[in-house]
């Protein structure tokens, strides 16, 4: 078997070296995947912080008058370097327990198979090649970087470069508005970088329901500037920085930003092209993504592919879950389909957000919808908190009491709609959350509520 990235893949090869195969696993590194080293894992450690930051800040309003006496970008940016090299070193080590694998700490790409059975796929790994009977595709993607004027000719950031930073910018412009732009507008502003926000989009985090998104670009607002539905046409040097140059995509104007920095986080791209999978006749979709079936098959056969690189719900959970799908239909007669019905996102913003399943717009071009909405202060314990702005919303099939979709936005909010996705899991109906007793005063109350404050959509 030939494995080929080194994040969920590991699922894989695990069990495959469980079961006595010979494996060859692939990846140019770093060790781990983008989790890891440069996605979810290092960017958390950097975004709690940032939330400590925030709830000093915010104290006041509870009768804490709180000072910040000094932030130390340095010990933080070192402490969230230290802890991902810790947890790949661990991975390091465990490559030499089994004899029956072998690492390949390099791009691998697909070749002809003239020198292996006709049935074996071919790889070449630095100046050798490595054939399979069975290969899984777990090869993730990388940064998009837009076709901008000047881009190319300046110094920019992106989710995987800013983890390097030794010195904390004292302004920087994010290209981008989605779940990493969002983040990292976050950690920088709460830290003390005057922070630009340029997206595209009309809206932020354009994924999740408008109200929501409105609420982020509010209260992010308050912070920092943000600029939406507007298009970035240049970038050049400028002065002591690099100046961004948008464009209002509604002809109001032009945007002039100067900054110290620029981080672009304007979507990602697939890795397929790296590993050259035409060449083995592996098909992709559009964008580059490959394409798989409900089996997570591709159009070649003994050939997988699972995670980011195919551009489905590129979350580390969804990659897991995946992984161990892929792996059951790999080892068993009978097949089982991935369900994606019931995925649960977050973006660690401030405020945080977390949804799972369909918006109300989506839910409505299938199904007779009613809609429930709650806010924090509805709960006792939101009213302690003071939280005048979170919510919750529920989108449910009307009769059938399916839940179709919950969105959360608020303080807490990736905790506390577990128990939703639960439900939405086991096809439970809205009833079912109601059924166990919730504690109060608690949060999850105000889940309960929007479950049961049912209405016509507007």
């Amino acid at each position: 078997m030939i494995v080929v990235g080194s994040g969920s893949g590991g699922t894989i090869v695990n069990n495959a070296l469980y079961q006595g195969m010979r494996v060859a696993w692939v990846d140019r590194g770093p060790l781990g995947g983008t989790c890891l080293n440069v996605g979810c894992i290092p960017s958390k450690i950097l975004i709690f912080p940032a939330d400590r930051v925030m709830e000093i800040r915010e104290a006041r309003r509870l009768g804490i008058d709180a000072e910040i006496v000094d932030i130390d970008f340095e010990a933080i940016m070192a402490r969230m370097r230290r802890m991902v090299s810790h947890s790949r070193e661990k991975i390091r080590q465990g490559l030499h327990v089994d004899p029956n694998l072998d690492f390949y700490e390099v791009e691998g790409h697909f070749v002809g198979n003239e020198a292996a059975e006709a049935a074996d796929l071919t790889l070449q790994v630095g100046d050798g090649t490595i054939s399979g009977r069975h290969v899984f595709i777990v090869s993730g993607a990388r940064p998009l970087i837009p076709p901008i004027k000047g881009l190319d000719e300046v110094p920019y950031l992106t989710n995987e470069t800013v983890l390097q930073l030794q010195e904390r910018p004292d302004s920087l412009a994010i290209i981008g508005g989605g779940y990493i732009g969002a983040e990292y507008a976050h950690f920088f502003s709460a830290v003390g970088t005057r922070v630009t926000v340029l997206q595209r989009n009309d809206y932020l985090v354009p994924e999740e329901e408008p109200e929501v998104s409105e609420l982020l670009k509010e209260k992010m607002s308050e912070r920092m500037e943000v600029h939406t539905g507007v298009e970035v046409v240049e970038v050049r040097e400028g002065g002591d920085g690099l100046r961004v140059l948008g464009q209002d995509r509604y002809g109001g104007g032009t945007i002039d930003v100067f900054a110290e920095q620029i981080m672009v986080a304007a979507g990602r791209r697939s890795n397929a092209d790296l590993l050259r999978v035409e060449r083995a006749g592996i098909e992709t979709d559009e964008r580059g993504y490959i394409r798989v079936n409900e089996y997570l098959e591709t159009n070649v056969e003994n050939v997988w592919a699972l995670g980011d690189a195919t551009g489905r719900h590129m979350f580390k959970h969804v990659a897991n879950r995946e992984a161990g799908i892929a792996w059951h239909n790999f080892a068993h007669d009978h097949k089982v389909p991935m369900d994606y019905s019931a995925v649960p996102h977050a973006v660690f913003s401030h405020p945080q957000i977390a949804s799972v399943g369909m918006t109300e717009v989506e839910a409505k071009e299938g199904a007779d919808i009613v809609v429930g909405e709650a806010k924090y202060l509805d709960v006792a314990k939101g009213q302690a908190m003071m939280e005048t702005d979170g919510f919750a919303k529920a989108v449910v099939e009307r009769g059938s009491g399916e839940i179709l979709g919950f969105h959360i936005v608020g303080p807490h909010a990736p905790i506390l709609i577990q128990e939703v996705v639960n439900a939405m899991a086991n096809d439970s109906p809205v009833g079912w959350v109601g059924q166990g007793m919730h504690i109060h005063p608690a949060l999850p109350e105000v889940v309960v509520a929007a479950l049961y404050n049912l209405r016509e959509p507007r």
